[in-house]
């Protein structure tokens, strides 16, 4: 009876997965797999960057099936493939009320000012712009375009930049909470607001130094684009708020009108019987594939905390959020074995995470330089921390204007309980065998004398490899990096003068390094190998069943006839093809 209850439950859950599962990720494969709509002969790509933002497109093959939003290196991409396209003649811009990532938003600055030098059009719309996180950047990337437009009566309220954080030692202190952490060192402050109620010297000077460095790179790059004195600049906007017409006046906005104003502007611009175009659809749309002959440069992506071991799934429709070591190392390892590959550039957006994660990541760096492969690094909005440890011995480092970097410093410990829990009738106790250590980081009591001593030596082990390896590689002195880490944040121009970026620029000017280094002339192709499951992992991540097994259901939705499925499954074979470099190829359509 047991055995027939298992069968019968096997059964039951594998016609779930039939009935659901499978055409579910059938119809999220034939989304992914099948060719763009047809781009009229007359095309304005309308680019909505209201809708959230990341740097780089997620690596999950189905999180595209529910996910809105764009990344910065699929509109930088989809910007160079639009000014070769004929089809199109002009782009919109809608601006976000708030804040761009700083760094997020200077390389997409560089793709808008390349757009525009091809002659092309494009233009920016506002619906206000509000004093929410970096709106200097929001204002600066639609001084970047042909023109500037604003909707009547909205708000222009780009007077500067501020950073609000929040410190709970007064309430750790009202329930007997003790924050017990070690820092390296004063200006490693992501733990400050555990230890403090309110900003250490070196907490301020190091947030001031970063807020003014990027307000400033904001309002020069604002005025250059607008041919306006920085100074002049600085001092309108800092006399707003405004409201649209007021700006207008100031110069410092083009036009005043509605969106669809703004649009039929440029569809005049662009022509007789032209169409406006998502531009995500466009983006997303299949390019022209590069021949697989010749040098390659490989490309290998990463964003988000850098942590330990394989990325095992979670939720397959989310974004990643994590760099998995293991995934990113084994990617490198892939490029240093491909013979096409001359040169690697690792796109990095991470504030850091685990230093044994980071140090795998940067072994893997070692052994593509070792195997006369350059590698090259492009960082996003953060390279920081484990985020720099990974980059620190790379063959050249660039990072955009605002890029937040360096924070060569550590810190650790942990939250004791024991008193708090206590007023609650709850006591935590603790027994050991061996060292004393064993049990420093229990929650019932802050650290001993001894386990603090035995703490604080390995700390000072970990920040010591941190400054090694920066001195290595940035070719520096021990002590001079001793004097620019301390965990100080540097924006990529103050890094720059320092002497731990090499170049101010972003993802292609990174190629271009990475080509020079590599001594490859003329064009190479760009080759995508940053680490990714399969829709059929997915669904063994999401489900239960094994990605085998997806296959094998798969299959039979073909064996039974459905001619749907089995155009599916022919349209993923061949883009399963291209992605490996098949050349003798026609592509299909879905029934």
């Amino acid at each position: 009876m047991k055995q027939f209850l298992i069968t019968a439950a096997g059964v039951f859950a594998g016609l779930l997965i039939f009935m659901i599962g499978v055409p579910f990720v059938l119809i999220s494969m034939a989304a992914a797999a099948a060719g763009p709509g047809p781009i009229p002969s007359k095309a304005v790509l309308e680019l909505d960057l209201r809708d959230p933002l990341t740097d780089q497109s997620p690596q999950s093959p189905l999180a595209g099936f529910t996910r809105r939003g764009h990344s910065a290196m699929s509109i930088i991409e989809g910007l160079r493939r639009a000014e070769k396209d004929d089809r199109v003649k002009g782009v919109l811009v809608r601006l976000p009320e708030g804040g761009v990532e700083p760094g997020l938003a200077d390389e997409l600055r560089l793709a808008i000012r390349h757009f525009r030098a091809s002659g092309k059009p494009i233009i920016a719309h506002s619906q206000g712009l509000y004093p929410s996180g970096v709106v200097t950047a929001s204002y600066m990337l639609g001084a970047a375009t042909d023109e500037l437009w604003m909707q009547p009566g909205a708000s222009f309220q780009v007077t500067g930049l501020a950073n609000e954080d929040l410190f709970f030692k007064r309430l750790f202190d009202r329930f007997g909470v003790k924050a017990d952490y070690e820092q390296r060192y004063q200006y490693k402050n992501a733990v400050n607001g555990f230890l403090y109620d309110n900003y250490t010297p070196a907490h301020r000077e190091a947030e001031l130094s970063w807020l003014g460095s990027v307000y400033a790179t904001d309002i020069a790059a604002a005025a250059a684009d607008r041919q306006l004195d920085p100074a002049a600049l600085k001092t309108s906007l800092e006399a707003g708020p405004y409201l649209a017409d007021e700006a207008l006046s100031r110069r410092l906005i083009d036009h005043v009108g509605q969106v669809h104003e703004a649009q039929d502007a440029l569809l005049k611009k662009a022509g007789t019987d032209s169409q406006l175009v998502d531009f995500e659809d466009y983006a997303h749309g299949r390019a022209p594939r590069e021949r697989g002959r010749g040098p390659a440069i490989a490309i290998i992506e990463g964003e988000g905390a850098i942590v330990d071991g394989k990325d095992q799934g979670g939720n397959p429709f989310r974004g990643g959020s994590s760099i998995y070591a293991d995934d990113i190392s084994d990617a490198f390892y892939q490029a240093i074995k491909a013979k096409d590959v001359k040169a690697i550039v690792f796109r990095l957006n991470s504030p850091g995470g685990s230093d044994t994660a980071s140090e795998e990541i940067l072994a893997a760096i070692r052994a593509a330089k070792a195997a006369g492969k350059p590698v090259v690094v492009s960082m996003g909005t953060y390279g920081a921390s484990g985020g720099y440890w990974v980059s620190s011995e790379a063959s050249a480092i660039l990072s955009e204007p605002s890029t937040l970097t360096g924070s060569i410093g550590v810190f650790g410990g942990k939250f004791a309980l024991g008193s708090a829990l206590a007023k609650y009738g709850v006591d935590v106790r603790q027994l050991g065998v061996g060292s004393a250590y064993a049990g420093a980081f229990g929650m019932g009591e802050e650290f001993t004398p001894q386990q603090r001593a035995a703490f604080s030596h390995w700390m000072d082990r970990i920040y010591d490899n941190f400054v090694a390896r920066v001195a290595q590689g940035r070719k520096l002195t021990p002590d001079r990096v001793r004097e620019i880490a301390r965990g100080h944040v540097w924006t990529g121009a103050q890094a720059k003068d320092l002497g731990l970026v090499d170049e101010i620029g972003g993802f292609y000017q990174a190629v271009d390094r990475a080509k020079a280094l590599a001594h490859v002339s003329g064009e190479a192709r760009l080759k995508r190998m940053s680490p990714s499951g399969s829709p059929f992992e997915a669904l063994q991540k999401m489900m239960g069943v094994s990605a085998s097994s997806a296959r094998t259901l798969a299959a039979a939705a073909w064996v039974f006839g459905d001619p749907r499925a089995q155009g599916i499954l022919d349209e993923l074979a061949q883009a399963r093809l291209r992605s490996q470099g098949a050349m003798v190829l026609a592509p299909t359509r879905v029934p």
